[in-house]
């Protein structure tokens, strides 16, 4: 039997119900011209802004400080062949307040490649676009 394929845009409010119930995504940005992808924990925070935990040494949140950024996570079953995928654009900014850091619940996300004390950038949404993939059976008449 054959499976076809269906794609349904989330709106931006199921966008964001699914992103908070991942903890790792993609940060996307550009770095001497040219295009690059990281994973990192996020988590959203409560003003809407995604929080982004960043490797302690600096480098990333230096390279994300004050430019237009995409983030993009998702969930996917590969067996199945459905799933979602959701993209953020939107100005990062480094947490650069103490007292944010120790206001977030489980002490914020962690960085993706450390458990140590992370470097927070706050990615504010301004474009929130989203993805569902569905796997339905197709119908072909019983050949006789």
């Amino acid at each position: 039997m054959d499976r076809v394929d269906r794609i349904e845009d989330l709106s931006e409010a199921e966008c964001l119900r699914l992103l908070s119930t991942v903890p790792i995504g993609r940060v996307v940005y550009t770095e001497h011209a040219l295009l690059r992808v990281l994973p990192v924990g996020f988590q959203l925070d409560t003003d809407g802004r995604l929080l982004l935990g960043l490797p302690p040494d600096g480098q990333l949140a230096r390279a994300l400080d004050g430019t237009v950024a995409a983030f993009q996570a998702d969930r996917l079953d590969e067996v199945a062949r459905t799933g979602w995928s959701v993209v953020v654009h939107g100005q990062a900014e480094v947490v650069r307040d103490p007292a944010r850091h120790t206001a977030l619940p489980h002490g914020g996300p962690l960085p993706w490649v450390t458990g140590r004390e992370p470097l927070l950038v706050g990615l504010t949404a301004e474009l929130v676009t989203g993805h569902r993939l569905l796997h339905r059976p197709s119908h072909h008449p019983a050949a006789n």
